[in-house]
């Protein structure tokens, strides 16, 4: 059973940068394409970045473009995403996500994705 475990959220001030982690347990972690979402208090699950397996292509939301980068190495199973110049409307739980067969025009849909990771916590103070 194919797992995710996120890591890397926290308290950071506005400008400042984290870097999220996302393990990929019980499966070929090169196989699979992954995104990040968001959900803020109030708010639904939002596309966040995504990295299809098969091209390498990645897509971001517009409200990040710029300032966040999804990686990923495979010789670690871990998917990463780096987020710089962060905003206080960038506070929200942050999800991956992971899927073996998702195709260019659903790499932002949350319904498409098989497995999902516990979320991790990111606040940014102003």
């Amino acid at each position: 059973q194919v797992q995710l475990v996120e890591s890397g959220g926290g308290l950071v001030q506005a400008g400042g940068s984290l870097r999220l982690s996302c393990v990929l347990s019980g499966g070929a972690f090169r196989r699979y394409s992954v995104g990040w979402f968001r959900q803020a208090p109030g708010k639904e699950r939002e596309f966040v970045a995504g990295d299809k397996y098969n091209d390498r292509s990645t897509r971001y939301a517009d409200s990040v473009k710029g300032r966040f980068t999804i990686s990923r190495d495979n010789a670690k199973n871990t998917a990463y995403l780096q987020m710089r110049s962060l905003k206080p409307e960038d506070t929200a739980v942050y999800y991956c996500a992971a899927d073996s067969g998702l195709i260019s025009s659903t790499v932002g849909l949350a319904s498409a994705y098989d497995y999902w990771g516990q979320g991790t916590q990111v606040t940014v103070s102003s």
